[in-house]
C-alpha cells in the first residue's frame, strides 16, 4: 500500500464559523489522534484529500509544521446534498503497528443457472493488519453457487499478514432463491374456454 502524502496546517480557531472559513479556503478541518497524545487538530488540502480518500483505508503521511505522522482516516463527514467533504477523523498509527479496519468485499463468477440473487450479508470485512500493509480490498469467487449456499468469513482468503478481526463462522455472503411467479388463475380459466369453443 502506497502512502499519501498530505501538508496540513495546525489550527486554533474552532467552531462552525471558523469550519466555513477553513472549507471556503478549500482545505477539511480534521483531527489526529491516537497513542495517548494529545488531540491535533489540522487543515487539510480538500482537493487532494478527496483524492486520497478513493482509496479505502488510505495511509496517510501528514506532514505537520515539518514533522510526518502516518494516520488513517477513521470518520469522514461528509455533506448530505452536495457530498463536499466537511470534516475527518484520522488515527495516528505507527510502522509495524496492527490496527483494525473494515475493508471491501468484491465477488467474482458467476451464479448457478436458475436466477438465484447474491445477498451481501457483510459489505466490509473487519480483519486486522500492519497498519503500512492494510489490503485495499478481498475478492471472493461465487462461481456456480447454487441456493442456499453462503460463504463465511473462514472461507474467504486474506492477504498475507492480515487476520480475521470478526467469528469465523459469521456468514458474509448468501445465496438467495429466486422467487417464483405464481401464475396468474385468469389466463388458466380463459385457454380453458377457448379449448371448449
Amino acid at each position: 500500500m502506497s502512502e499519501v502524502k498530505l501538508v496540513a496546517e495546525t489550527r486554533t480557531e474552532f467552531g462552525k464559523g471558523a469550519a466555513r472559513r477553513i472549507r471556503r479556503a478549500n482545505k477539511v478541518p480534521g483531527v489526529l489522534y491516537g497513542h495517548g497524545s494529545d488531540p491535533i487538530h489540522v487543515a487539510l488540502p480538500g482537493h487532494d484529500l478527496l483524492l486520497a480518500l478513493r482509496t479505502p483505508n488510505v495511509l496517510l503521511a501528514v506532514d505537520i509544521e515539518g514533522k510526518t505522522e502516518l494516520a488513517i482516516p477513521k470518520a469522514v463527514q461528509r455533506d448530505p446534498l452536495k457530498g463536499f467533504l466537511e470534516h475527518v477523523d484520522l488515527q495516528l498509527v505507527q510502522r509495524g503497528e496492527k490496527v483494525t479496519v473494515e475493508i471491501p468485499v468484491h465477488t467474482e463468477g458467476e451464479l448457478a443457472a436458475g436466477g438465484n440473487l447474491l445477498e451481501h450479508v457483510l459489505n466490509t470485512l473487519p480483519v486486522e493488519a500492519e497498519a503500512t500493509h492494510i489490503p485495499e480490498s478481498v475478492t471472493v469467487s461465487v462461481e456456480g453457487l447454487a441456493a442456499g449456499a453462503s460463504v463465511l468469513a473462514k472461507d474467504i482468503p486474506l492477504p498475507k499478514g492480515s487476520v480475521l478481526a470478526i467469528d469465523e463462522d459469521a456468514v458474509v455472503l448468501q445465496v438467495l432463491a429466486a422467487q417464483a411467479e405464481e401464475p396468474s388463475g385468469e389466463g388458466a380459466e380463459g385457454e380453458g374456454e377457448g379449448a371448449e369453443a
